[in-house]
Order: C-alpha cells, then sequence, then structure tokens
C-alpha cells in the first residue's frame, strides 16, 4: 500500500558560495504540514511537485543534490526567482 500523506522537502542554495544545493528538511503528514505553514508564514515560496519531493526525500538532510537532479531543481530556483520578481 502506498503512502499517502503530503510530504515536503526543503532545498538550500548559498549563490555566494556557489556550492550545489542541499537538502535542509524533510518531512510527511503533520512535518510536512509544518513546513509548508512555516514557508508560507515567512514568504518563502513553495512550489508543488510531488515527484521531486519523492526523489528529495530519498536524500539525507544537508546532502548535496545529485547531478541527475540538477534540472528539476534548477526548474525549482527559476520559478522562486519569478515568484520574487513578481512580489517586487
Amino acid at each position: 500500500m502506498k503512502d499517502k500523506r503530503l510530504k515536503a522537502a526543503a532545498i538550500r542554495y548559498d549563490r555566494e558560495k556557489h556550492i550545489a544545493p542541499k537538502v535542509t528538511a524533510i518531512g510527511k503528514g503533520l512535518v510536512a504540514d509544518t513546513m509548508i505553514e512555516k514557508a508560507s508564514e515567512h514568504h518563502i515560496p513553495i512550489l508543488e511537485d510531488a515527484a521531486l519531493v519523492e526523489l528529495l526525500s530519498e536524500l539525507n538532510l544537508n546532502e548535496t543534490i545529485p547531478e541527475e537532479l540538477y534540472q528539476a531543481v534548477a526548474e525549482v530556483f527559476a520559478f522562486i526567482y519569478r515568484t520574487d520578481q513578481s512580489m517586487e
């Protein structure tokens, strides 16, 4: 039986250090709800991508995103950039 609970993942990229993005949080169920709620409260853009969250949730916390996911993560950062631009 497949787990139907909501899942969430957070990633961080330090542009100044030019280090690959890392997974900073992973949660499901109530933890995922709390992550999304806190992100909303702090005006952090949220992108819904169940397939990407599934892949990210297989990584360890503070693990660098593998090269195979760079394209998907680049799309997330492009979304964030567009969201930031529209809020100015």
